[in-house]
């Protein structure tokens, strides 16, 4: 089975967590993310751009209301330098990680261990809020087009941790996994990550994947430890402390 590739990563991450609104110039997509984070935030080059591009980018972020920030993929290095020289800062690189889902289907859930449920639960808004997960980013899972679902998850017959999931092109993708402080360091995250690959392939994704920040230890050894390929990043940037 042919691996996602780079490009088909990036459309499923805005297929799966999209914006409250794309603006589509010759040189970039702008995004407008009403709160839900700098993913449904960021604008993306989609061409080598001018200083003189940037400048209009900038412009229009402002006038949305928006920090002046910026989401680097693979093969932007140009760009990559172009803001830097203009004194923007990296932020919060993000690593991608992706595998068929019959990888994560090799094992059955144990019952009630971790429940599919749209839409998501009061006390499934507790955890996320607790995970600084708040309204904004609620919206975009309520946003988000085709076929979905959040997860909750429970150990010790308490509640453990909640996760949203959803499928662009056939690839499923996790957002917004978050254990409770408590439940950690048990294997409930694995399980939260077998249900979603259950539940994809029942809905007829061939792939499962997830995002999480670099520095997120915890989450990307869950999932190499799960037998996900780390496949690529992305970065930001942004003027920090000023627009």
């Amino acid at each position: 089975m042919t691996r996602p590739d780079l490009p088909t990563l990036y459309r499923v991450i805005d297929g799966t967590w999209p914006a409250a609104r794309y603006i589509e110039t010759d040189a970039f997509t702008f995004r407008e993310g009403q709160g839900g984070g700098q993913r449904v935030s960021a604008t993306t080059a989609k061409r080598p751009v001018t200083e003189d591009d940037l400048t209009e980018a900038e412009a229009t972020m402002r006038n949305m209301g928006q920090p002046c920030l910026f989401m680097i993929r693979a093969g932007q290095d140009a760009l990559d330098a172009q803001l830097a020289a203009r004194g923007y800062d990296v932020v919060d690189p993000v690593n991608l990680h992706v595998t068929p889902v019959e990888t994560l289907t090799t094992e059955p859930v144990p019952p009630v261990t971790a429940i599919p449920v749209w839409e998501p639960l009061a006390i499934m808004h507790d955890i996320w809020e607790k995970g600084g997960i708040g309204p904004g980013r609620i919206a975009v899972m309520h946003r988000a087009q085709g076929p979905k679902t959040s997860i909750i998850a429970r150990w010790n017959d308490h509640p453990g941790g909640v996760a949203f999931v959803a499928i662009h092109e056939s690839i499923a993708m996790v957002h917004a996994l978050e254990l409770l402080t408590h439940q950690r360091g048990q294997g409930l995250g694995k399980w939260v990550m077998r249900r979603a690959a259950f539940w994809a392939a029942t809905h007829g994704a061939t792939h499962i994947s997830a995002v999480c920040t670099r520095a997120n230890a915890a989450a990307n050894a869950l999932y190499a430890s799960l037998g996900m390929t780390h496949v690529g990043q992305y970065h930001y940037r942004k003027r920090k402390g000023r627009t």
